[in-house]
C-alpha cells in the first residue's frame, strides 16, 4: 500500500493506491488486508477528499445486489470474494 496527502487550499486529498491479495489467497491474509487498509483509510481526517484506486483481483458480477453500486454492466457473470470485500469496504 502507498499513499500520498495533496494539500489543497480548499482541501486535502489523500490517494490510497493498492494491490490487494490474488482470489487463491487465505480468507485471514486477505482479511488482515482490509483490516489494515481500513485503518489507513481511518488515519486521515474525515474531512479530507480520500481516493482508493489500485488492483483489487476483483470480479464484479451482475448479481441484483451490486446494481445499485455498480449498475448492470458488467463482463463478469458472478462475483468473486474480492469484489465483494471491496464493495463492502466502501459502504
Amino acid at each position: 500500500m502507498l499513499y500520498i496527502v495533496l494539500r489543497g487550499r480548499r482541501c486535502n486529498i489523500t490517494v490510497l493506491n493498492v494491490h490487494s491479495h490474488s482470489k487463491d489467497k487465505s480468507d485471514d491474509s486477505k482479511d488482515r488486508f482490509n483490516e489494515e487498509k481500513g485503518q489507513i483509510f481511518d488515519h486521515f481526517p474525515k474531512y479530507h477528499m480520500k481516493i482508493l484506486s489500485g488492483n483489487f483481483n476483483g470480479e464484479l458480477g451482475r448479481e441484483d445486489i451490486f446494481k445499485p453500486r455498480i449498475g448492470n454492466d458488467s463482463i463478469y457473470q458472478d462475483s468473486n470474494d474480492n469484489g465483494v470485500r471491496i464493495v463492502n469496504f466502501t459502504t
